[in-house]
């Protein structure tokens, strides 16, 4: 109980900004520390959720609620990986070999293509919450998202091999239970999958919108993992943090998509 109260407070005090006791980083302490990156998301979820319904109630405006639901992510996580999705995008785009592209994630400073597409992205994300909040049917499938891109996160740390030895990837894969912290987060990857589909029971294609939600991100998976392991070499920090956040917009996507079509 004491090492998964430990791994509660590493995981937060690694992949938010929430005020948590700080406990020493060694194996006893981060054992189960993945296991419990998926709450991060539970709790941007539920915070994305109580902004939607304080603009409903007080009709504010799409493009008002739209900027500040992008945002809302960005200051629970402190932006940690929205820091990968700038670092590998620079890292893609410089089109050198495997070791410049490794070089380019670990250099602090920042290059022109990441802000490009660090732009594009929180303009999809505002564009994809403005429509959701126009026609808000599918919203628990746009909540729940940031959940399950943390689950599947997770377990690209814990399954694909790191791309080099040093690093918070290779810091947390190390220390981690790693067969027992991918078994909890596959189960939870069902079981916010399920409450979605509970949420969306009554919405008509609602469930069949949580289906292609599944696919699209299993796709996603996929490619990611044939991206890092075949231009990196494995897994890194910031690409799996290029990762959650790729997985965040296509669950914003296919909420945003889906209502358009019901």
């Amino acid at each position: 109980m004491k090492s998964a109260w430990s791994g509660l407070l590493v995981a937060f005090s690694m992949y938010s900004v929430v005020p948590v006791p700080q406990v020493q980083w060694e194996k006893r302490t981060m054992r189960w520390a993945l296991g419990f990156l998926p709450l991060v998301g539970v709790l941007i979820g539920a915070l994305e959720w109580l902004w939607f319904a304080f603009c409903a109630h007080f009709a504010a405006d799409g493009l008002f609620y739209a900027v500040g639901a992008a945002l809302l992510p960005l200051f629970v996580s402190g932006g940690i990986h929205l820091d990968g999705l700038c670092d590998t995008c620079d890292a893609l785009c410089s089109y050198g070999d495997r070791e410049k592209r490794l070089a380019i994630l670990k250099d602090p400073h920042v290059g022109a293509f990441g802000p490009m597409w660090l732009i594009a992205f929180l303009l999809a994300e505002t564009g994809c919450f403005a429509q959701v909040y126009r026609a808000p049917a599918l919203l628990p499938l746009a909540l729940v998202g940031f959940a399950l891109a943390r689950t599947l996160g997770g377990c690209k740390v814990v399954l694909t091999p790191c791309a080099k030895d040093s690093g918070l990837a290779h810091l947390f894969a190390e220390n981690s239970d790693k067969k027992a912290v991918a078994i909890a987060l596959m189960l939870e990857f069902v079981l916010y999958l399920t409450a979605a589909g509970l949420l969306l029971y009554a919405v008509p294609h609602g469930l069949t919108a949580g289906k292609v939600l599944v696919i699209v991100l299993l796709v996603w998976y996929g490619v990611h993992e044939q991206l890092a392991r075949c231009i990196f070499g494995g897994i890194t920090g910031d690409l799996a943090g290029f990762f959650i956040s790729v997985s965040e917009v296509l669950a914003l996507a296919c909420a945003a998509f889906g209502g358009l079509m019901l």
